[in-house]
């Protein structure tokens, strides 16, 4: 736990960690050992997308902001967010009744303007 044993309202439950921790990964094998726990890393990362505040405002009972920060960007590369994105949504839907995969998806009428015209010639236009 950090300094703040009070703890920040953006800070993950018990519950939403457990859901949370299967789709974050594992540190690599034979590399040094990881300084700070990931809960951690991802309770910063919330702070920071939630309250808006630069990465180097980042309260000091978290891990260092370029921790934070680096973990945010690897996880974004390597499909991590998707991930727990695609996890939580599948089970919001089949909390609500539903299939776990959407069957149907929704265009809006900018995407189908741009595909009649052909592609990049909808969005460029010859300057006179």
């Amino acid at each position: 736990m950090r300094k703040n044993e009070r703890g920040y309202a953006t800070d993950l439950t018990d519950g939403e960690w457990a859901v949370r921790k299967p789709l974050v990964p594992e540190a690599k094998r034979g590399g040094r050992p990881e300084k700070y726990r990931k809960r951690a890393i991802l309770n910063g990362i919330r702070y920071v997308t939630r309250t808006g505040c630069a990465w180097r405002l980042l309260p000091h009972d978290f891990p260092p902001w370029v921790t934070v920060y680096h973990y945010f960007r690897k996880w974004r590369k390597d499909g991590t967010w998707k991930r727990i994105h695609d996890k939580l949504r599948g089970d919001v839907r089949v909390k609500a009744g539903r299939n776990r995969q959407p069957s149907a998806a929704i265009i809006d009428s900018q995407s189908v303007k741009t595909t009649e015209k052909g592609g990049s010639m909808a969005t460029t236009r010859e300057r006179k």
